[in-house]
Formats: C-alpha cells, sequence, structure tokens
C-alpha cells in the first residue's frame, strides 16, 4: 500500500496502570530495553509506514520528548492534542484532512508480535472499510455455574471455560470508517461497531495467534517485562 499512515493513541489517563501511571503515561512502560511504543513504532516502520500521529494529553511533553520527530525509528512523526478525553476513536475526527488512504490505528499499551504486513495482505485480499486484528482470550469461572428455569436446575457446568475473539486494539482502516465518526466529542470502537454494523457495513478480522499482552493493569506490565525478558518471539 501506497502512502500507509498510522495513528497511536496514547491521549488515554492509564488509571488502571497506578501508581506507575501516575508519573509515566502507558506507552513509555520499559518493557525488555525498551518501551511499549518503541515496539510499535518499529512495526509500523517494518511495513512501510512513513507518517504517524500521535495523539497526546497530559503526558504529551514526556511522550514529545522521547518520540521527537520519529528518525530514528525512519518516521515522521507529528502529535494531536487531545484536550477532553475522546475515547479510543473519536481522535479521528481532527484529522480526516490528513487520513486520504488505509491507515492504521493502534492503542498505546498494546505488546504484541504482529506481522504487521500479513494484516495488509489479509485486508487487500478481503477488501473491506476496516479491519480488526483479533486474538483468542479464555474466560474462566471460578464457581459451579446452573441453568435452571421454574425453579428446577436443568444443567450444571463445574468452572466452566468460554473462549473468544478478542480485539487487541490495532485495527487497519479505509478513510470511508470516518463517515461513521462524529466531527466531535467522544467516541469509542464500541460505538464504531454497532454503527458500522448497523448500517450493513463490512467489517474483516486477521486473526493473530501469537503473544498479545495489553498493558492496562500491573500484573500485565510485569507480564510483558518477563515476556520481553526472554526475548519476544518472532511474527506470527
Amino acid at each position: 500500500m501506497d502512502d500507509l499512515k498510522a495513528v497511536i493513541q496514547a491521549g488515554g489517563q492509564g488509571t488502571r496502570l497506578a501508581p506507575y501511571s501516575t508519573v509515566l503515561p502507558k506507552a513509555l512502560m520499559p518493557v525488555g530495553e525498551d518501551t511499549v511504543i518503541d515496539n510499535l513504532l518499529r512495526q509500523f516502520s517494518d511495513v512501510g509506514v512513513k507518517r504517524v500521529m500521535i495523539t497526546v494529553s497530559k503526558f504529551g511533553p514526556l511522550i514529545r520528548s522521547y518520540c521527537a520527530d520519529g528518525r530514528r525509528w525512519g518516521l515522521d512523526i507529528e502529535y494531536v492534542e487531545e484536550s477532553e478525553p475522546l475515547g479510543t476513536i473519536g481522535p479521528l475526527s481532527r484529522m480526516r484532512d490528513r487520513l486520504d488512504g488505509p491507515f492504521f490505528v493502534s492503542n498505546s499499551d498494546v505488546f504484541i508480535d504482529l506481522s504487521l504486513q500479513h494484516v495488509v495482505d489479509s485486508h487487500g485480499e478481503h477488501p473491506a472499510p476496516m479491519t480488526v486484528v483479533v486474538t483468542r482470550q479464555r474466560v474462566s469461572i471460578a464457581y459451579g455455574v446452573l441453568e435452571h428455569a421454574g425453579g428446577r436446575v436443568s444443567t450444571f457446568r463445574e468452572k466452566p471455560t468460554q473462549e473468544y475473539s478478542v480485539s487487541t486494539g490495532i485495527y487497519l482502516m479505509e478513510p470511508e470508517v470516518l463517515d461513521h465518526v462524529p466531527d466531535s466529542g467522544p467516541f469509542g470502537f464500541d460505538q464504531l461497531m454497532f454503527a458500522m454494523l448497523g448500517t450493513g457495513t463490512p467489517v474483516n478480522v486477521y486473526e493473530h495467534e501469537g503473544t498479545w499482552i495489553d498493558i492496562g493493569r500491573i500484573e500485565d506490565l510485569r507480564r510483558a517485562q518477563e515476556q520481553a525478558a526472554s526475548a519476544l518471539p518472532g511474527p506470527q
């Protein structure tokens, strides 16, 4: 894809990662010898992205100081101020004039060994306004689960486990996605999904089978650091 761009959403407050996030944004949390955002920027550079827009808020000065103009990753980085919380997708409304071709959108707290080239290839082979990178996650219930009707138990399962496809927080979008995004105000990924599916707009998925850690909690950060210490596996 020519002129492929990327947006990294780094304007969140990171409250789940407190107290660490009171002094550092999640994007700059140390993982291995680098930070979370180092990993993302390298991946974008490797797939041919030249221009990255990073949304920032209270930690803007720190992120600007660290990432600077992006030249050490071979990128041109622009910063977009988020003066009020706009959700995952809301900030895109401020970049409409610059998002004139395919573009990645990524949360800034994603630690993943994803091959973005595979996502680009899949997006090209199965055209749609948006491809969502998903991964499988298991949810375990720590209790015996009963189903009942009319006061009688019909089935019983002891500590069942359910598997779901969940969003990794990385998306490849076409400009027409912005038709579903309001011109101002907060707008989340959930609202975008409801809007697109409600109008019959196709949304594709790319299933990632490798490492994915959403660094939203202290235990997740520690797990990412342990993973990095043992060397992050190659792209899957």
